[in-house]
C-alpha cells in the first residue's frame, strides 16, 4: 500500500529560491523524494542541483 508523504523544501526560480510543500504517494521516503524531484524538475525545467528537500513527513490517513 502506498503511503502519503508531505515534502517541503526549496527550488530555484530565476535568481531566487522559492519554498514548496507537496504531498505525494510513494512506498517509502526515498521514493517520495525521487518523485518530487521528477515532478518539480519536469514542471519548471530544473536540474536536481536546483531542488532541495528539507523535510519528509508521513501523512496519517484518516
Amino acid at each position: 500500500m502506498m503511503q502519503q508523504y508531505e515534502i517541503s523544501g526549496t527550488f530555484r526560480c530565476g535568481d531566487e529560491w522559492r519554498p514548496y510543500t507537496k504531498t505525494v504517494s510513494a512506498p517509502n521516503e526515498a521514493q517520495a523524494a525521487e518523485r518530487i524531484m521528477t515532478a518539480i524538475g519536469s514542471k519548471h525545467r530544473l536540474k536536481r542541483m536546483y531542488i532541495t528537500v528539507d523535510g519528509i513527513t508521513p501523512v496519517s490517513g484518516e
